[in-house]
């Protein structure tokens, strides 16, 4: 049986960290689809695994979190009748949390936006703090139960709420029109001057340009959930290990102390072995 030389794996894996879509590799590095597809799947689950260890006891003060739209096989009002609500045909939304300070995403999830989802969210992040943080997020309701649930009252928590003007449905090119923003404090006592959604709402736009099947208005999208998760995973271990952030001058890995040294895309294969 064929396998890919250490080499050939950088090189595919070098293109998919920096956007290029799964046809675009095939092209360039000259390896069959399956080939890069079957690569993504087993690099993915290394990578998810090797963050789920080393994202433990985190010394975290200030998180942001989010979630940001995709699709998984087509838009929502596209899918057949026999997949309407079955999860990866339709709407699909990664939950994102990001540590303001050194700018390292310890924990994402890939489900729907509900409450559900955002419990399983909240209570992985739980897990991995080491004392009491400083939380904001948007004014998504969906939180509120979640983090009482998964910090009680061992949280600083506010919610930072976007006046909209007019209608409040996004545009085909742009959001709309935000007036203002309320900050609204939750639980504890949290610092007003630092109630902010801004690096990860920031961050949305490094994924979308860091994965091709995030960017919008194109024909690129996930055709199966697995290989979303897998991309995502992927990404997170490139972008907090491998890739130097340009106000930090070091990896958010380094910056958290989860990591002394910067990884290469070498490094990252190395988890395959």
């Amino acid at each position: 049986m064929n396998k890919l030389s250490t080499q050939k794996r950088v090189q595919v894996i070098a293109a998919l960290v920096e956007g290029i879509s799964i046809n675009a590799t095939v092209r360039m590095t000259c390896v069959s689809k399956n080939a890069v597809l079957k690569l993504l799947a087993d690099i993915g689950s290394a990578c998810a695994i090797y963050q789920d260890k080393v994202f433990r006891n985190l010394n975290c003060n200030r998180l942001e979190l989010d979630e940001i739209w995709s699709f998984c096989f087509a838009k929502a009002r596209n899918v057949p009748a026999k997949y309407e609500g079955v999860f990866g045909y339709g709407d699909v939304y990664t939950w994102v949390a990001l540590d303001a300070e050194t700018k390292l995403v310890p924990c994402w999830y890939v489900g729907r936006r509900d409450g559900v989802c955002a419990m399983e969210f909240v209570k992985d992040l739980a897990s991995r703090l080491a004392n009491r943080v400083q939380v904001t997020t948007d004014g998504h309701k969906a939180y509120l139960n979640a983090i009482e649930e998964a910090f009680g009252s061992e949280i600083d928590y506010a919610m930072l709420i976007k006046v909209y003007g007019g209608s409040q449905e996004e545009t085909r090119y742009s959001p709309a029109e935000c007036l203002g923003t309320m900050k609204e404090r939750i639980t504890g006592n949290p610092d007003r001057e630092l109630v902010s959604t801004s690096y990860v709402e920031r961050q949305n736009l490094t994924m979308r340009m860091s994965m091709r099947r995030f960017t919008r208005l194109t024909n690129a999208h996930s055709k199966k959930i697995e290989n979303h998760i897998h991309a995502i995973s992927l990404h997170y271990m490139y972008y907090n290990f491998a890739r130097i952030h340009s106000t930090l001058r070091c990896s958010p890995a380094m910056a958290a102390g989860v990591s002394n040294t910067l990884w290469s895309i070498e490094d990252i294969v190395a988890l395959l072995d």
